[in-house]
């Protein structure tokens, strides 16, 4: 095994999530490829006196799902996976990405569907355990991000392997600057928006809850939103690319949302509760190592 798994899965058991003897881990090994971090983590967690469980998902599986599955199959939030978390004080998923046109074939309110009874999972993980996702390298994601597989390797490892106590302190120090701050402007081709982050703090993305990781995020105050930002790189949500993202507010209310690719997707996003469409975050990234985009929503 390269020694490099290792060390990280000493930060996430250590560092990460704090393992402690007795505990119960819950590892999704999600994709094939993740096995030598699933191995190098199992073994971290028996060191540690853990008492480790793996569960396997794949993003194949859930396309038969998506294809075949009637609404209230789609609809479905697996037992399984609800009682794993309300088992498991700590959780790990390790996520291998997967082509992104996989599901270009599903339509949009198919997709939506499902997504929402994922997010009902992933209700329980934030309320039940303490967690940590990770995105594993693999063909796939180096396809997506425009590289070969050693050089996104690469990037990844350098991207976990810090010392994260060390840049943890010094993005503080960035956070404890911009908390001075009361609004927010963002100008640039086809951008201008504003909103007030006043009573607001910066939170650090220190390698606690993603890896790799490196992020300082606010909450705008979503009332105060005004005018439109269009987004040069696509988004990706639930395995289907959304290219050219235009969005728009009027005194905190969306009141323009239009894409080049999968508007419809989008527009269903968007309509799926009152807070879909407000602006929940704000951040920037911090961590050097992350130095291209990779079509990732842990990661870009």
């Amino acid at each position: 095994m390269d020694n490099r798994w290792r060390q990280l899965a000493d930060i996430l058991v250590t560092y990460s999530a704090r393992v402690k003897p007795g505990e119960r881990v819950l590892i999704a090994m999600g994709e094939v490829e993740s096995f030598p971090l699933t191995h190098a983590l199992y073994d971290a967690c028996i060191r540690a006196g853990a008492y480790p469980q793996v569960q396997f998902t794949s993003e194949t599986l859930r396309h038969s799902l998506l294809v075949h599955g009637d609404a209230e199959q789609l609809n479905w939030a697996p037992e399984l996976e609800a009682q794993g978390m309300a088992w498991a004080d700590v959780y790990f998923g390790l996520r291998g990405a997967y082509n992104l046109h996989m599901h270009d074939d599903i339509p949009a309110d198919r997709l939506a569907l499902n997504q929402a009874a994922q997010g009902r999972i992933s209700t329980l993980r934030w309320q039940q355990t303490r967690w940590c996702l990770v995105r594993v390298p693999n063909a796939a994601f180096a396809f997506q991000a425009g590289a070969d597989e050693e050089s996104i390797e690469a990037m990844f490892f350098a991207a976990c392997l810090l010392d994260w106590d060390r840049e943890s302190r010094r993005w503080k120090r960035w956070a404890d600057q911009l908390n001075r701050g009361k609004t927010v402007r963002l100008v640039g081709r086809e951008t201008d928006l504003s909103f007030s982050i006043e009573g607001r703090r910066w939170m650090v993305g220190d390698g606690t809850f993603n890896m790799p990781d490196g992020e300082l995020a606010t909450a705008p105050v979503t009332s105060t939103l005004h005018g439109h930002v269009t987004f040069e790189w696509p988004g990706v949500l639930g395995g289907r690319l959304m290219h050219g993202i235009r969005l728009a507010w009027e005194h905190g209310t969306l009141v323009h949302a239009s894409a080049a690719t999968n508007e419809a997707f989008l527009q269903r996003i968007l309509a799926t509760d009152a807070g879909a469409s407000l602006l929940g975050e704000f951040a920037m990234g911090a961590n050097p190592h992350v130095d291209r985009f990779c079509a990732d929503i842990l990661i870009d």
